[in-house]
């Protein structure tokens, strides 16, 4: 009986690609003592890791370096696109992540701007732009995702009349928003969302009808969809409807 329980949970992981253990509890009706102990028997086949608040299937997990490959062309032309709605004199916060990354390879180095950023690969590429004013953000670095995350206090952030936040996220979905999976990630892009006057994600194709543990903003606060050409067709239709602003690479 525990083998089976057992399979079928890994089963359902890997079909779910990332649950709660709540959820889990739920679904099989086990309390979570007991979830705990058959996460760790499962955890010891490698096929499923742990993240905050939950686990997800060992399958999904890409490497930076990788995923930064993956999708390379239609990355850069959705960096390409996003640059456009960067102005003078603007306060951007540029998130981190393999498709926001390209964002500052396409920046007019004649503009006058500041930067608020907690990705290692936009600090360099900033640092050797001279009209730029840098700030980052983040007291840890993450060494998987080449960023820093982490704020000691949130009331860091407030302060930062941020113009047009360039976002990514791990997954989006219409129903459970722009989703991430890292806690201390989740902090910093919440309260950037919560106050730049535009919001910008920049997705490419793969991101979408996923969700993952934590939602740091809702599909309907976006202003400006920055993504490909296979973008779902229920994505467009909302942005259409919804008056989001819809740039395909």
């Amino acid at each position: 009986m525990k083998v089976r329980r057992l399979q079928e949970i890994e089963h359902y992981i890997h079909d779910r690609k990332n649950v709660t253990l709540d959820e889990l509890c739920l679904v099989f009706d086990v309390s979570k003592n007991t979830i705990r102990r058959d996460i760790n028997q499962i955890l010891q086949s490698g096929s499923i890791e742990k993240v905050y608040g939950g686990v997800v299937s060992a399958e999904k997990l890409i490497s930076f370096e990788n995923r930064n490959i993956e999708y390379r062309t239609e990355k850069a032309e959705i960096g390409r696109l996003a640059a456009e709605y960067v102005e003078e004199n603007d306060l951007i916060f540029i998130d981190s992540g393999t498709t926001t990354r390209n964002l500052i390879d396409f920046l007019d180095p004649d503009k006058h701007l500041t930067i608020l950023t907690n990705s290692l690969d936009v600090i360099n590429g900033a640092s050797a732009m001279p009209n730029v004013h840098l700030l980052v953000v983040g007291s840890t670095y993450k060494r998987s995702t080449r960023s820093f995350v982490g704020v000691d206090d949130l009331r860091t952030l407030e302060k930062y009349n941020v113009n047009k936040a360039f976002m990514s996220a791990t997954g989006v979905n219409l129903v459970h928003g722009l989703t991430n999976s890292d806690l201390l990630e989740h902090e910093i892009k919440k309260s950037v969302a919560g106050r730049a006057e535009q919001l910008i994600l920049l997705a490419d194709s793969s991101k979408f009808g996923r969700s993952t543990l934590l939602t740091y903003a809702d599909f309907p606060d976006l202003d400006v969809l920055v993504t490909s050409r296979e973008l779902p067709p229920e994505y467009a239709d909302y942005c259409r409807t919804y008056g989001i602003a819809l740039r395909q690479a």
